[in-house]
């Protein structure tokens, strides 16, 4: 089988898509995405994580694949939350959190509704018969999900840009959709290229008069097909608002904390991180792009946040451990830190979770 049949067929895309044949990161090739000046995280053709780790090669995805280890899910896992109806709003400084699967939370605060990572579809897949699939519905049926505002789309891997979704969004809400440099060339044609507005790492913009949107670095990579290999860029998302700051990552690696000391060291306190937490195994292959368990509690530490919504985990099989296996690592992980519990909360489809305004 070769290396395009083999990504068609295993539906991992989203995850370890090879580098575009020989091409390699000198300038030479075209972007198809973003043409901009040269930065401390952008070459001239394509972005990079500044001393940090390049993902991984075809030989690596290979031997992962074929190397075992593979626990088994369940074809069905069902949340124990029914589907929720959300308020229409949430005023002042509530700050309540939904979780509808995946990376796919509605954060509502100050009067705004704000969907992160938005995806519908029953694959996280370029293809609708191949590919992760969900084993869980979405916690909030579309018909109940009440009108959204603003989305954020932290990068371009299909388990986070789904554009049926963004599409169904944009048609049926007028949204204004953020998202790093590069895709909104991916989200313009299904949304409308007005409705997309790209950001760079640092920069900022207000969404309304007392509440603003920052883009901040995070450590992972980019690629919807064979030849596009951070081509776009990836971010994290700090949202200021007059009830505290919300703080969140798609996916990361840890890279040593550096972002996350970072954050605080620029922001300050921090009232709700979304930390991703699940698909981290096997370490050698995934520890650059996702943390783990125990690093998104040291990324809590570090970044000050009081409290933390717990995503990427219990929705699309994407890698090697079991479906419950990242609760009981999190689990293990906030006991040895000695942290409630409840600070960390590990969202289900369906759960609502209502932030406290300070931390116990």
């Amino acid at each position: 089988m070769n290396r395009r049949k083999f990504l068609k067929w295993s539906g991992i895309g989203a995850l370890a898509m090879p580098a575009g044949g020989a091409v390699a990161s000198t300038g030479r090739a075209a972007n198809r995405y973003y043409d901009g000046p040269v930065s401390d995280h952008f070459d001239g053709t394509r972005f990079f994580n500044p001393d940090g780790e390049e993902p991984n090669n075809f030989v690596e995805l290979l031997r992962w694949q074929f190397g075992g280890g593979r626990v088994a899910w369940p074809t069905d896992w069902p949340s124990p939350f029914p589907p929720a109806v959300p308020e229409a709003r949430v005023a002042d400084d509530r700050l309540v959190v939904t979780m509808v699967g995946h990376a796919t939370l509605l954060i509502q605060t100050a009067g705004l509704n704000i969907l992160t990572d938005p995806v519908w579809s029953d694959r996280a897949s370029p293809l609708p018969f191949a590919g992760p699939k969900r084993v869980n519905p979405p916690g909030i049926r579309l018909d109940d999900l009440p009108k959204i505002d603003i989305v954020l789309v932290t990068h371009n891997h299909y388990d986070h840009l789904d554009l049926a979704t963004l599409k169904t969004l944009a048609r049926r809400d007028d949204c204004l959709i953020f998202t790093p440099l590069g895709n909104d060339r991916i989200i313009g044609p299904v949304a409308g290229k007005g409705r997309v507005t790209t950001m760079d790492w640092g920069g900022s913009t207000p969404l309304t008069a007392d509440v603003t949107l920052h883009c901040e670095p995070c450590h992972h990579w980019s690629a919807r097909g064979l030849a596009d290999r951070r081509m776009a860029l990836w971010s994290a998302f700090l949202i200021e608002t007059p009830g505290g700051k919300i703080y969140h990552i798609g996916d990361t690696g840890f890279h040593r904390g550096i972002n996350y000391r970072a954050i605080r060291e620029k922001h300050g306190p921090i009232r709700l991180a979304n930390l991703p937490f699940g698909a981290y195994e096997p370490r050698w292959f995934m520890r650059p792009q996702h943390q783990n368990p125990n690093e998104a509690v040291q990324g809590m530490v570090a970044s000050g946040a009081a409290y933390v919504a717990g995503h990427h985990w219990g929705t699309f099989r994407l890698t090697n451990e079991g479906v419950d296996e990242p609760l009981a690592a999190l689990e293990t992980a906030l006991d040895a830190a000695g942290i409630a519990r409840e600070r960390f909360r590990a969202m289900r489809p369906g759960e609502v979770f209502e932030v406290p305004r300070s931390a116990a």
